[in-house]
């Protein structure tokens, strides 16, 4: 049996946002295993268990046609970050995340990345809504969310994180005009 994942390619000017591919779980593993940069995200314990999630993105793609694209510094073909949609069972919605790894903060590349990754969602997919899910206290995540014009919507309990903050972003109609 041969399983055919989606193969969306996506530049911006600074970056290529494409498919997890074996060459980038040292930096997925990197990011997941810190407490503090992954916290809001889910911290795994060990490189096992921060590989099986690196999987689980991968079969999120096989059985949704999406998922969280590796965001790819183009200047020298690292990854530095990920952003993309999200929806696994449990979720409300699909949510548009990010994250940026190690070293590469402080550049645009969140923003940069989820605008483009947005943008792909509602064109390619055809998604009329997105949220961002954030846990309460990560002010950095929600800054960058209301930039990208998402506002507060309500609390609810994520399965995975406890008690999220949704934050609903611009349809594509308001990105239009």
């Amino acid at each position: 049996m041969t399983l055919t994942l989606p193969s969306p390619r996506i530049e911006t000017d600074r970056l290529v946002l494409r498919l997890p591919e074996a060459r980038d779980i040292d930096a997925y593993v990197a990011f997941l295993t810190d407490p503090v940069r992954a916290d809001g995200f889910g911290v795994e314990k060990d490189r096992p268990k921060a590989w099986r999630w690196f999987a689980l993105n991968l079969g999120h793609w096989a059985l949704h046609g999406y998922g969280y694209f590796t965001m790819e510094w183009k200047e020298t073909g690292q990854p530095c970050g990920l952003t993309g949609i999200w929806n696994p069972e449990g979720w409300p919605e699909p949510e548009l995340g990010w994250v940026v790894f190690d070293g590469f903060e402080g550049r645009g590349i969140a923003r940069e990345g989820a605008a483009r990754a947005r943008l792909w969602a509602y064109d390619a997919l055809g998604f009329t809504t997105l949220t961002s899910n954030i846990v309460p206290g990560n002010t950095r995540s929600v800054a960058l969310a209301e930039r990208l014009g998402a506002q507060f919507e309500r609390s609810y309990v994520n399965v995975q994180m406890g008690e999220d903050h949704l934050y609903r972003h611009p349809g594509p109609e308001a990105l239009k005009s």
